[in-house]
């Protein structure tokens, strides 16, 4: 069945079918000025205006309505593009691959870079020969052509912390009251050659007193026929022994201990 609607805005009166009515709950574009508006609502039993009597009336599927989607309906707005469509979308994109210019060499940064990384690696070994040779006994040969070339040396490690004094002792002779034998036992706890340390002995009075201090520096105490330049040896002892005259100080006590001279 069909009824007779009439536009609110402009006048225009229409024919509208019940599936028109049915299809947006009442709701229709007029197609003369396409204001939307409930038709149900402007129903009328009067006959339509003239202006329906035109050829276009005689289209059954659109008579007087306008059928450009109506916004704020989802059924005659455009359906979205799916997440799928879009992502097939930028894969057909994606499939062109693009052509890029081929790239120049830069060679200058490239021998730039390659001397700074040079610098630095002379630097390094400069600043840490002593720890390479140590740890690395086969470079020391490399490492000390390289100091001769800078005017410096390659020294043994001095790390006092694993030089360790085990024991020691202050023995007075019986036959010479005045001679006194300092005996000591060092441990090199290090896993390579260190350098010989030195001693400082201070000996006090019966009041813990210092009366009298002297320093031992690895020639007073080595062996004869020791070489020093090689050091002590990685993870052993080190037994030293010192004959001192003390003269009229009859020490009661004594404080010894390891260091490197700076």
């Amino acid at each position: 069945m069909s009824a007779i609607t009439r536009c609110p805005q402009c006048g225009t009166r229409f024919k509208v079918t019940d599936e028109q009515l049915d299809a947006h709950e009442g709701l229709v574009r007029c197609g003369h000025c396409h204001d939307i508006f409930d038709a149900q609502k402007h129903l009328h039993d009067d006959e339509p205006s003239p202006q329906l009597s035109l050829p276009i009336e005689s289209e059954p599927d659109t008579g007087g309505i306008d059928l450009t989607p109506i916004p704020g309906v989802p059924e005659l707005e455009e359906e979205p593009t799916t997440l799928a469509q879009q992502v097939r979308f930028v894969e057909e994109l994606t499939d062109e691959v693009l052509e890029m210019p081929p790239r120049k060499t830069n060679w200058t940064g490239i021998v730039i870079t390659a001397s700074l990384a040079l610098m630095l690696l002379a630097q390094a070994t400069y600043h840490y020969r002593v720890e390479l040779a140590a740890r690395l006994p086969g470079l020391k040969p490399l490492l000390v052509q390289y100091c001769d070339l800078l005017a410096c040396t390659v020294a043994l490690p001095q790390k006092i912390e694993l030089m360790v004094m085990e024991s020691s002792g202050l023995e007075s002779d019986p036959a010479q009251s005045n001679i006194v034998t300092l005996h000591a036992l060092v441990h090199n706890r290090a896993l390579f050659p260190q350098a010989y340390p030195s001693l400082e002995l201070t000996l006090t009075d019966m009041q813990d007193q210092a009366i009298a201090r002297r320093v031992f520096h690895p020639a007073d105490y080595l062996k004869p026929g020791t070489d020093e330049k090689l050091g002590a040896p990685a993870n052993r002892d080190l037994d030293i022994r010192l004959r001192m005259d003390t003269t009229d100080l009859k020490p009661s006590g004594y404080r010894l201990f390891l260091f490197y001279p700076r």
